[in-house]
């Protein structure tokens, strides 16, 4: 009896390990069954149709709270319940996406990572100050997570370039791994250009002329596609052309790419002074609409809709979106493009921390949403249906193009409608006829490309949050109507600006700035 009990005991103990095994294997604890060492090359198309990513646990439904910014597309809503039909299924979860729209972005932005409302997914960037948003604790560190919740997303990524986003040696974003350059270069409407026999913008000069053209020949239309984000699209990009900065500093602090161990005040300078009253003179030439500062319209859109003659500056990809969409209902009407690297001799290639994704500390749900973006990567059914709509409703290909349906004011979802671009998949893309330009403006570049050595610099404001908060408001009151040109005396309110930014402690901001600027340089080896 006691060897048959003991003889029973094993038995049992044998069985139950078999159906262990056998839950294992058909996917009850989450698995897709899919090895995590499959050849890099083959991930993206093997991981289609497959369930849940591997080693967490969906048993709990849950809804994803996923942000983008900028402006949502028409359809969304359409393509949110088709994804919503497959999240369900894979991982129990669904989504709701959230944008920001681009007008105010960065102040509901901060107010997304402050203010410990459920975000799961967010996009990151230099621009959006990924680095310091990370130092701070923004962010959730994603190094353990990932080889469990999204084991193929990780080995999509090369090595160098989560190396690449790492901030005091954690990964707290996921790159996009598609190479592109995003320097700026002039925009303009070619057939105007051609038609009033106008000169060809490569420099302010010559795009100063081109916009006296057009305010002589077209006095309906206004000669520059501007809004309120007078900083970010105005002076930042005026600068990038007119000197050779490093990016778009904060603070007025001014850094050239050549020397960098040279840090100055740009704000205050005879430079600064000389750039605002070009603003000015643009203001009263009528070259921006006196209500700029309460333009809320994007710069592409005033061109589409014919507003617009110009744009100071904008990427390569963003001019082709920005063609398609007004070739598609005003199929006569050109655009013309010059990158701004063809005259300062700047191309610098995108660095990883351009576009990505985060999942801020506020998420209850990390795991399902690092899965959940593993798809959005590496799932072709996922990723075609996010970056470019339905098939047959939102666009068709055509001999390998890509051909929108409709034009820009019928069709819901435009190619990268949710403005994807964290999430490209090189093996999944689809370009239109017209990206064959952009790719040889890419190869221009490669020929003149210097390598993007700053955007890992970490600023870290802890020591003076209180003075940047009130700078940041000094700013907005006082220097952005300057930089509008909409301040009759340039002199006068430059020295107020810089009076009240004293008083809000630029000079300490500068100090502290300078030398964790210093000490990066130094760590890096950079001259």
């Amino acid at each position: 009896m006691k060897k048959a009990g003991k003889a029973l005991s094993v038995l049992l103990s044998v069985i139950m390990l078999l159906t262990v095994l056998a839950a294992c294997s058909s996917g009850n604890n989450g698995s897709n069954g899919t090895a995590t060492n499959a050849p890099k090359e083959t991930e993206g198309a093997t991981n289609e149709g497959s369930g849940a990513a591997t080693g967490i646990d969906t048993s709990k439904a849950v809804e994803l709270q996923f942000y983008m910014l900028g402006d949502a597309p028409k359809d969304i809503a359409v393509i949110q319940d088709e994804i919503n039909k497959m999240t369900k299924e894979d991982l129990n979860a669904t989504v709701k996406f959230n944008f920001t729209s681009w007008t105010d972005w960065d102040q509901k932005y901060k107010l997304l990572l402050g203010s410990g409302q459920q975000v799961d997914l967010i996009f990151t960037a230099e621009w959006t100050q990924y680095q310091s948003y990370a130092k701070k604790g923004a962010f959730q560190p994603l190094d353990e997570l990932l080889p469990k919740a999204a084991p193929t997303l990780n080995e999509f990524v090369p090595a160098d370039m989560w190396e690449a986003v790492k901030i005091d040696g954690k990964i707290f974003t996921v790159p996009a791994t598609y190479k592109e350059y995003v320097t700026n270069g002039f925009v303009w409407r070619e057939d105007l250009r051609k038609k009033y026999n106008l000169p060809e913008p490569t420099d302010i000069e010559s795009f100063e002329a081109y916009m006296a053209g057009i305010k002589a020949n077209e006095p309906d239309m206004v000669p520059l596609s501007m809004n309120s984000d007078v900083k970010g699209n105005l002076m930042d990009v005026f600068r990038s052309i007119n000197a050779k900065p490093i990016g778009p500093v904060p603070y007025g602090i001014g850094i050239n790419y050549d020397t960098p161990n040279d840090v100055t005040s740009y704000w205050g300078s005879d430079e600064h002074k000389q750039d605002l009253t070009t603003m000015k003179r643009w203001q009263d030439s009528g070259y921006m609409v006196k209500n700029v500062l309460a333009v809320k319209d994007t710069l592409q859109d005033q061109i589409t809709s014919g507003k617009a003659a110009a744009i100071l500056g904008d990427n390569p990809t963003r001019y082709n979106d920005t063609k398609i969409k007004m070739q598609s209902t005003h199929p006569d009407w050109e655009l013309g493009y010059y990158p701004f690297p063809k005259t300062t001799g700047l191309a610098t290639p995108v660095h990883p921390i351009h576009n990505g994704f985060a999942i801020p500390a506020s998420s209850k749900n990390a795991e399902r949403a690092l899965a959940f973006y593993e798809k959005m990567v590496t799932d072709k059914r996922y990723n075609l249906l996010t970056q470019y709509g339905i098939e047959g409703k939102n666009y068709e290909v055509q001999d390998g193009y890509y051909t929108m349906l409709g034009d820009a004011n019928s069709n819901g979802f435009p190619r990268e409608g949710m403005q994807g671009w964290a999430w490209r998949n090189p093996e999944f893309m689809l370009f239109d006829k017209n990206y064959d330009g952009v790719k040889a403006i890419f190869d221009e570049l490669d020929a003149i490309q210097v390598p993007d050595k700053f955007t890992g610099f970490a600023e870290d404001y802890t020591a003076y949050q209180a003075e940047r908060a009130a700078l940041e408001q000094v700013e907005k009151q006082y220097l952005f109507p300057l930089n509008a040109g909409l301040v009759k005396d340039v002199d006068a309110g430059l020295n107020t600006f810089m009076e009240k930014a004293k008083q809000a402690g630029l000079d300490k901001i500068h100090e502290e700035y300078k030398k964790q600027w210093l000490q990066y340089v130094q760590e890096q080896g950079i001259k």
